[in-house]
């Protein structure tokens, strides 16, 4: 019974079968035929029971195995590895199909690959998840075929794997390393010259040349009798807050991935840089209330704390209300902060109906509000001449709604409040851009 379950016939078999059926049919006619035929369909069994002799007589052929994180990270490659391992004393032909999570849609997965006799070889394939959430594997089945190629034996590996798809911690990682190794301006990350001094006095030290002559301390150089000069250090334990907008607007998908997602990804690399800049990093989600709140904080887990918030965030369908968020912020932020304010306004209108709050809020705490340009109406209006009357029509429709998104910047900006208008792609960036830029202005 196994031996049926995990045998199946290769379309070669069939062909020469259908070869000697053909045969027969001539030998009706042609009875001379009758005696090669016959014998063809003896030779055919016979290579048929060595085929499945030489295939079955070994318990376990082929050692396999699929290897791959326990976490993946949303919007990024993920690497899964198969290791196989051909045991047979001769060269097999192998198919790989890993039942990969129904969320990729992938039904057409096959990796084709000849291994020869106690050869092992290691196959990686990468994955793109855009959602949260649990992802189940399945079976990891791989058809073997000796050369003969008349029968594949099956074997299957692996029983369900669960994988975690967490914010983006990859792309968190490369900015890490790109901050530490000082080529953050290759991915479009400005290094800006500090205005000034900064607000945090740290020590008195002999005068360097190139020094700023403005730090010189003069009654120190009076003591010491040769010039001293006063050194500052970054103000550091600044509370910085992604606060995240998951009402019905933030559902809105571009390559695959909802704004929500997004500015999580976003908001988790902001919360690690931050925490390497030495300030506080603390986290707020909201829809028609605050559903999920971090206080700013530079302990140890507090990275993993965000991350472990923002995996199990969902958008909610109700419109998102800046009164609530104003007074909930206001009963649990009492220090002034910077509020990183990732929301989506598709025209003026909506802006104006919470800017009351955003101008309560600004007048507390230093505030950021980033919103999305519609990527797909920029490509309707950046398109060709238009050539019919509808064409005109949706490219005038598609201007006037750009244009109400660069309005909201102006009107947002005439309150003191600073803006960030991006395409989702190049949010990070982006983002990173504005809190570099704020603190080299020391309006942190």
């Amino acid at each position: 019974m196994k031996l049926l379950k995990s045998l199946y016939f290769n379309l070669l078999f069939f062909f020469l079968i259908g070869s000697n059926v053909v045969f027969y049919i001539l030998a009706f006619f042609f009875p001379f035929l009758l005696l090669p035929a016959s014998f063809t369909l003896v030779c055919l069994l016979i290579i048929l029971s060595i085929d499945i002799a030489i295939l079955y007589r070994m318990k376990a052929g082929i050692e396999a195995g699929r290897i791959c994180s326990e976490r993946f990270s949303n919007g990024d490659e993920n690497q899964i590895v198969i290791k196989i391992k051909n045991k047979y004393p001769f060269t097999i032909k192998t198919t790989i199909i890993d039942e990969i999570p129904f969320q990729f849609q992938k039904r057409d997965f096959e990796i084709h690959e000849t291994l020869k006799s106690g050869h092992d070889k290691e196959i990686s394939y990468s994955l793109r998840p855009v959602k949260r959430g649990e992802y189940n594997f399945g079976s990891l089945n791989i058809y073997a075929q000796s050369p003969f190629r008349l029968i594949k034996r099956k074997y299957m590996f692996d029983g369900a794997l669960n994988v975690k798809v967490y914010p983006s911690f990859l792309q968190m990682h490369k900015y890490e390393l790109l901050a530490f190794t000082d080529k953050l301006r290759d991915q479009g990350i400005k290094k800006l010259r500090k205005l000034g001094h900064n607000l945090e006095f740290e020590q008195i030290r002999d005068y360097s040349l190139g020094d700023d002559i403005r730090s010189i301390n003069w009654r120190a150089t009076a003591r010491k009798g040769h010039l001293m000069v006063n050194q500052y250090q970054d103000e550091k334990a600044q509370d910085i807050y992604s606060i995240i907008d998951k009402g019905r607007t933030m559902k809105m998908p571009f390559n695959g991935m909802t704004l929500l997602d997004y500015s999580i990804n976003s908001s988790l690399v902001m919360s690690n840089i931050a925490m390497k800049k030495d300030d506080k990093a603390g986290l707020a989600i909201f829809s028609n209330k605050v559903t999920a709140f971090v206080k700013a904080d530079r302990v140890s887990t507090q990275l993993n704390t965000i991350s472990e918030t923002l995996y199990k965030e969902k958008t909610a369908y109700p419109e998102h209300d800046f009164a609530s968020l104003y007074v909930y912020l206001s009963r649990k932020i009492s220090r002034r902060s910077l509020l990183m304010i990732y929301t989506n306004f598709e025209g003026i209108t909506s802006a104006r109906r919470q800017l009351s709050y955003l101008k309560k809020l600004s007048s507390r705490h230093l505030v950021v509000v980033i919103f999305f340009e519609n990527t797909e109406l920029s490509k309707v209006v950046n398109a060709t001449n238009s050539a019919s009357l509808e064409e005109i029509y949706t490219k005038t429709i598609a201007e006037k709604f750009l244009y109400e998104k660069r309005q909201i910047t102006i009107e947002f900006q005439k309150y003191g409040i600073y803006t960030i208008y991006t395409s989702p792609e190049a949010l990070t960036v982006n983002t990173i851009n504005k809190y570099l830029e704020l603190k080299s202005r020391n309006l942190i």
